[in-house]
């Protein structure tokens, strides 16, 4: 590696450790320390009306749900279009607890965290499940699996009394430090927690990819034969892939239920799910910080076009078909005009800016 940690002019790594380093130099870590800086504290300095909270917590759970979508599609390989099912499992495991416990249990809103690790392993379990089909199927098969799950989980939900056939079921607020979570800090206590909750995957996630166990998806996702003649189990790793991105849908599902105070089945529906593997297809598939540009950009693109559509239908007569097909085709033209010109996301974008950064002034 360069002498100069700061202002590395090239990567000249001398050993395996020195390539497998989180950050490269010293500048990338403290540009890292501020970012995660000014994320904690910019509300104690802009202050943010509660719907406009709601908006920045509901991005921050889908990254957490396409950061799990993100290891099983784009660095395993496997398409998955039932990643909302496994959410709403996690979300569905809290409210199973408020049904036979009563929505403001001591367990539920003394030991929160637990509940949310408990949601996680859930979707891990039902995860590990859906992946068993993956020892066998492959590409569009393994996808029509997925959606079966997604079919089943969503009339399981609708058919069973004990879920309330998918009408609301109440959660209770929580308890922090100071007491009771007051209304008026809902939102913003959520955003605190979710964000710790990302750092904390962000951070496993990567350190994940650096190891054996990361570096088989990979493997698998690019020849699973190759990867088996190489000593490795293809079938394990496709298992523990789903497993992977069930435990943390179901910790996002976890988190959207305590955010929300209840679950009910119009959250985890099959569009949901479309709307996940989009978010990891936009942000860029098989890297970890196209997990947070994909949810970002989907989710503002959902606020524009909703204003949009509030606009004809108010300056427009009998424009009401036309603002209601607005959003669908919004969607799906975002989702086709990135796979034809920029099939490797946002992600990629942001790998040219810090080239070109790092490479300026020359054009090498």
């Amino acid at each position: 590696m360069s002498s100069n940690r700061w202002l590395a002019t090239g990567n000249y790594f001398t050993s395996y450790k020195e390539e497998q380093r989180i950050f490269f130099t010293s500048l990338d870590r403290t540009a890292m320390g501020l970012f995660l800086a000014i994320l904690f504290i910019w509300p104690y300095f802009i202050p943010v009306e509660n719907k406009y909270m709601l908006v920045i917590d509901n991005i921050l759970v889908a990254v957490i749900a396409v950061m799990g979508l993100n290891l099983v599609t784009g660095f395993a390989g496997l398409i998955s279009i039932g990643h909302a099912a496994f959410v709403g499992i996690g979300a569905y495991s809290i409210a199973s607890f408020a049904r036979m416990l009563g929505d403001s249990h001591m367990l539920l809103t003394h030991a929160w965290p637990l509940m949310i690790v408990l949601a996680g392993c859930m979707g891990a379990v039902f995860g590990a499940i859906v992946g068993l089909p993956a020892l066998r199927l492959k590409h569009l098969y393994l996808a029509i699996a997925t959606l079966s799950f997604q079919m089943i989980f969503q009339w399981t939900i609708n058919f069973m009394n004990f879920f309330n056939q998918g009408q609301t079921i109440s959660v209770g607020r929580v308890f922090w430090l100071g007491g009771e979570v007051k209304r008026s800090d809902h939102y913003l206590f959520w955003y605190y927690a979710i964000l710790v909750v990302i750092v904390v995957v962000s951070f496993a996630v990567r350190n994940l990819l650096r190891t054996r166990y990361g570096r088989c998806l990979v493997a698998v996702r690019d020849n699973d034969r190759a990867a088996d003649a190489m000593g490795m189990h293809p079938g394990f790793t496709k298992v523990y892939a789903f497993a992977l991105a069930g435990f943390l849908a179901g910790v996002a599902g976890g988190l959207h239920a305590y955010l929300y105070r209840g679950v009910g089945i119009e959250s985890f529906t099959l569009h949901h799910s479309i709307s996940y593997l989009a978010m990891a297809i936009v942000g860029g598939l098989g890297t970890l910080h196209g997990a947070y540009w994909g949810p970002l950009a989907i989710k503002l693109l959902d606020l524009q076009v909703e204003r949009l559509s509030e606009w004809v239908g108010a300056h427009m007569t009998n424009a009401a078909n036309l603002a209601t097909a607005l959003r669908p085709l919004s969607f799906g033209l975002v989702i086709v005009l990135f796979l034809m010109f920029e099939p490797r996301g946002i992600a990629n974008w942001w790998r040219i800016a810090r080239s070109y950064v790092k490479l300026w002034p020359f054009r090498y």
